[in-house]
């Protein structure tokens, strides 16, 4: 059950789009009315984005990366980059969004369709060509699997009809191209789309699988890629037997995240998982020569082949 948990899931006139920064858009200053603080606390664009993936793990990483001293976690996503409605709005607004942080911490918000959002990686840029970025990235299959369980729940609270896997997932006992979780999983597209403004050394890809099994070494390497100090720790986290996933503990207050994590995965035939498989190896091979690092997507189709 562990391996369900992270896989499975803002207004005023218009600004133009010309987004070289404004002047001042920085830091919004607060009243210390506002803040029960008069030590400098304000609002202030993101030093760091979880870019993504959908269901791939981003509300447990910005979960997790909450319980450093030093990170200032946006609660909701913002979706800026990516919404037309919301961009218009310009950099004042976008700042409105964050989080009150003092100097010295680092301000995160995590909105996971920028990473396949192909007009968001320039306007990122345009922002902060310096800025840092997480990518949480889970086994394509799985991850197709876990977007379409959101969709499947999604449908039936709203009591619209309901679609079999198979219709979506296939076409003329093909995998559908269409199907935009299908899309989604195609990272070595997207990541080209962000190759091409930002250096790899700017991006660090987190395995969401690794974060799945064993979250502390997987937190370690985030800490080190934004020059935090190691704060987190091993006994920040705990294995929940009852719901079969880990759980955070923080200063003797535990936490899991909502029951809408970690659902299962419908029923899928062996002959329709060992499609995606083989759809995603070529794929995922494209896209491990791309970032220069493997993962052990393929070899989870290999192992699967060796047992059916």
């Amino acid at each position: 059950m562990a391996a369900l948990l992270f896989g499975l899931l803002l207004f005023t006139a218009p600004c133009p789009l010309a987004l070289s920064r404004p002047p001042g858009v920085t830091e919004v200053p607060t009243p210390a009315a506002a803040t029960g603080d008069a030590e400098g606390a304000s609002r202030r664009l993101p030093q760091t984005i979880i870019i993504g993936v959908r269901k791939g793990g981003t509300r447990a990483l910005i979960e997790m990366l909450g319980l450093h001293g030093d990170v200032a976690a946006a609660e909701n996503e913002v979706h800026f980059f990516d919404w037309e409605n919301h961009f218009e709005k310009g950099f004042s607004w976008y700042v409105s969004q964050m989080p009150f942080s003092y100097p010295g911490q680092i301000t995160v918000e995590k909105t996971p369709a920028y990473f396949t959002s192909g007009k968001v990686p320039g306007r990122v840029h345009r922002m902060n060509p310096h800025i840092k970025l997480l990518l949480i990235l889970r086994d394509p299959t799985e991850r197709v699997l876990s977007d379409y369980t959101q969709v499947f729940y999604n449908r039936l609270q709203r009591r619209k009809q309901l679609q079999p896997i198979e219709s979506v997932l296939l076409r003329d006992g093909e995998i559908n191209l269409d199907y935009k979780a299908v899309n989604r999983s195609l990272y070595y597209v997207h990541m080209q789309n962000w190759l091409r403004f930002f250096p790899p050394e700017r991006i660090h890809i987190v395995d969401g699988d690794r974060l799945i099994r064993d979250p502390f070494p997987e937190m370690e390497r985030v800490e080190q890629f934004l020059s935090l100090s190691p704060q987190i720790n091993a006994s920040n986290f705990y294995f929940n037997k009852t719901k079969g996933f880990y759980c955070l503990r923080d200063h003797g207050r535990e936490r899991c995240l909502h029951d809408s994590k970690g659902r299962a995965h419908p029923q899928v035939s062996a002959a329709l998982r060992d499609k995606l498989y083989r759809f995603f190896h070529e794929p995922n091979k494209k896209f491990f020569e791309l970032v220069g690092r493997t993962f052990d997507w393929n070899e989870k189709r290999e192992h699967h082949e060796y047992y059916r």
